[in-house]
């Protein structure tokens, strides 16, 4: 883990961003004082398409009945 100062972390943050990314620890320091922490985040899982098993029958497509529009349109 190395600190660096406000001052060098806002001229060098994409470097620190690429080692905090690659999962180093870098922490920020303001007035010689741990400040802030940068880290990786864990990444969200991957979808993949085609989960879910079925079929959209013609009824889907079928228009709405008027009362259902009006509730929408309200």
């Amino acid at each position: 883990m190395k600190t660096f100062n406000v001052h060098e972390a806002k001229t060098h943050l994409s470097r620190l961003l690429d080692r905090a990314h690659s999962g180093e620890e870098v922490i920020i320091a303001k007035n010689g004082r741990p400040y802030a922490r940068l880290c990786p985040l864990e990444s969200p899982p991957r979808r993949s398409p085609g989960l879910l098993q079925g079929e959209v029958g013609d009824a889907f497509f079928e228009p709405l009945p008027e009362d259902e529009l009006e509730a929408w349109e309200q």
